[in-house]
């Protein structure tokens, strides 16, 4: 009988000292993802004159509504706009953060790609991180002839920047998440 307490004993301190776990691990700080509810593409013309503003706000964020998409004027056939970027989080009106910082700080890890409907316009970045491979919050685009067509820009985090033609603006390889997609109905006249 004694031996049987002893084991019995034994045998619940050895089971209390094996279901301890030592939690003196350091966490892992995950970097969330930007939440963004607007975009601001301001386009000036180079040789001067009003900026065109492409503009899409979406103030649910995931939410039902869908995003408020506007474009101010037209833009100028074979004409030369700078182009930069805003990023906003604007969720909570009363504290409405600055999304465009995190991605200049955390560069490396973002690009933008455009893309225009029937040949209405081409880019080129103007700007780029430490290792040398584009951003796109400063970039330049330029209009064709006179037509319709759309604007899509994308905010992609984490590409895979040194993939064939992602440098270039090709989105194909890029890989990644999509932080935000937008697309304006352009006129260029």
């Amino acid at each position: 009988m004694k031996t049987l307490k002893r084991i019995l004993i034994l045998s619940l301190l050895t089971g209390s000292f094996i279901a301890c776990d030592n939690d003196d691990d350091t966490p892992v700080i995950i970097n969330e993802e930007e939440v963004i509810t607007t975009m601001t593409v301001t386009l000036t013309p180079s040789a001067g004159g009003s900026a065109i503003i492409l503009k899409t706000q979406d103030l649910d964020g995931d939410g039902p509504n869908a995003p408020v998409v506007t474009v101010s004027g037209n833009l100028a056939a074979s004409t030369v706009y700078n182009g930069v970027i805003e990023l906003l989080d604007e969720l909570d009106p009363n504290d409405v953060e600055d999304i465009t910082e995190e991605v200049k700080e955390e560069d490396d890890e973002h690009q933008f790609f455009f893309s225009a409907t029937n040949a209405i316009a081409t880019f080129d970045y103007n700007d780029e991180d430490d290792d040398g491979n584009p951003i796109g919050l400063s970039f330049t685009l330029t209009t064709g002839a006179s037509g319709t067509g759309t604007i899509t820009v994308t905010l992609v985090h984490e590409p895979l920047k040194n993939a064939s033609g992602v440098s270039e603006g090709n989105i194909e390889n890029a890989g990644g998440e999509e932080d935000i997609v937008a697309t304006f109905p352009v006129t260029v006249q």
